[in-house]
């Protein structure tokens, strides 16, 4: 299995502040990537 595969989730907001919400309890150094790429993504399709 290829685990670097990229995957599309279909998500509202209300998930999405969800899974936020619990990586800001996780330390920074390790979620400060993945935040960020939710918050490109989200905007970006906000966008449209």
């Amino acid at each position: 299995m290829d685990n670097n595969k990229d995957i599309q989730l279909d998500l509202n907001f209300e998930e999405i502040n969800v899974i936020l919400k619990a990586l800001g309890n996780l330390p920074f150094n390790e979620v400060y990537d993945l935040i960020g790429k939710i918050h490109e993504q989200a905007n970006t399709q906000q966008s449209k």
